[in-house]
C-alpha cells in the first residue's frame, strides 16, 4: 500500500509544492485534483492542480518529472461533480470534463481517475438509473480503452440543503454497488472506497472490504465522530450535519487498526490517501498542513513505509 494525500486541501500551493511537502511529510504519493478552472461551488472542489482542459503529452511529461524530481507518486487524477444532475448544462460539462481527466490520467501513466456517479437528488435509485446506464457504459468503455481504472466515491452528497433529500451520488450502499457493477461488470469501474460516510449512513465499513476486494481501486482515509447526544435529539432522519463530524484519521470512529488489517488480509497493495475535511484544522495553511503531518504519523502505525 501507498500512503497518500487528497490536494484538495491545499489550493493554495502549485503543484510542484504540494508534491514537496508531500515528500518532506512521509507520503508516498498524492491524488490530484483537476477541477475545470473555475470558482468553486462547494467546500474542497474547484481545486486545480492539473487543467486536463487542452492537455498534452508535453504536460504530461512534464508533470512526470516533476512527480520524479519529488519522489512521489500520483495516485490518480481527481474530480468529484454530478454527471447526473437534472440541469442539463451542468450534466453536459461534467461528462466532458470526466472524459478529459480520463484521457490525462492515460496520458499521465497514472492508470486511475476518481470521481461520483451523480443523482438527480429529488428522485429514487430506480428513477435514476436509466440515466445512470446511459451517462456511465460510454463513459466506462472510454475508461477501459484507455486503460484507466474510475473510482467511485461512496460519498452520499448529502451536505447542504440543495442536495436534499437523495444527495447527489448514487454510489452509496453495498446494494447499489451490486447492482451498478452488475449493470457496467467492466474491471475498470470500481471503489474509491471511504469508510467514514458508512459510519454516519450507520452500515459496517469492513464487510465491503471483503465484498468488494476486486473492485477497490483506490481509498481515502477519512474519519468521522458521531455526535450521539445530537443524534438522541434530532434523530437520523435530520439533515446528517446535525449529528456527524468529519474528523482526520485517529479523531474519530473509525478503527484504523481493524481496517487496516483486513486490507492486509484481503492483499490491497493500492494507494490510500488522506481526506481532510476537519474543519478544526481549516482556519490557515500551517493548521491544513498540520493537519497532513499528524495524518501521516498516526496513519504510518498501520501502514509502515516499504523499502
Amino acid at each position: 500500500m501507498q500512503l497518500g494525500f487528497v490536494s484538495a486541501i491545499l489550493p493554495d500551493l502549485s503543484l510542484e509544492e504540494v508534491l514537496r511537502f508531500a515528500a518532506e511529510t512521509g507520503y508516498d504519493c498524492v491524488e490530484v485534483m483537476c477541477w475545470p478552472v473555475s470558482k468553486a461551488e462547494r467546500r474542497y472542489a474547484g481545486v486545480t492542480h492539473v487543467d486536463v482542459t487542452e492537455f498534452s503529452q508535453s504536460d504530461a511529461d512534464r508533470i512526470n518529472e516533476l512527480a520524479e524530481t519529488a519522489g512521489v507518486a500520483i495516485s490518480g487524477l481527481g474530480y468529484y461533480p454530478n454527471p447526473l444532475s437534472p440541469d442539463a448544462d451542468e450534466s453536459r460539462l461534467a461528462v466532458e470534463h470526466i472524459g478529459k481527466v480520463i484521457a490525462a490520467a492515460a496520458m499521465l501513466g497514472v492508470g486511475r481517475m476518481n470521481t461520483f456517479v451523480g443523482r438527480d437528488w429529488t428522485k429514487s435509485v430506480d428513477e435514476n438509473w436509466p440515466r445512470f446506464a446511459e451517462t456511465w457504459k460510454p463513459l466506462v468503455e472510454t475508461a477501459e480503452a484507455a486503460k484507466v481504472k474510475v473510482g467511485i466515491e461512496n460519498c452520499p452528497m448529502l451536505f447542504s440543503a440543495d442536495e436534499w433529500p437523495g444527495g447527489k451520488n448514487l454510489a452509496t450502499t453495498p446494494a447499489i454497488w451490486r447492482r451498478m457493477f452488475e449493470e457496467i461488470p467492466s474491471p475498470y469501474f470500481g471503489l474509491n472506497y471511504d469508510p467514514s460516510h458508512m459510519i454516519w449512513l450507520h452500515i459496517d465499513y469492513v464487510a465491503p472490504l471483503r465484498a468488494f476486494a476486486d473492485r477497490l481501486h483506490h481509498l481515502h482515509a477519512k474519519d468521522v465522530r458521531i455526535d450521539v447526544d445530537r443524534l438522541n435529539d434530532v434523530g437520523i432522519m435530520a439533515h446528517p450535519n446535525e449529528y456527524h463530524t468529519p474528523k482526520i484519521p485517529g479523531l474519530g470512529d473509525v478503527d484504523w487498526g481493524r481496517f487496516f488489517s483486513v486490507l492486509t488480509d484481503i492483499g490491497y497493495d493500492g494507494p490510500i490517501c488522506v481526506e481532510v475535511e476537519d474543519r478544526a484544522y481549516e482556519g490557515s495553511l500551517e493548521l491544513r498542513k498540520a493537519s497532513l503531518r499528524q495524518s501521516a504519523t498516526y496513519l504510518r502505525n498501520f501502514l509502515p513505509r516499504v523499502g
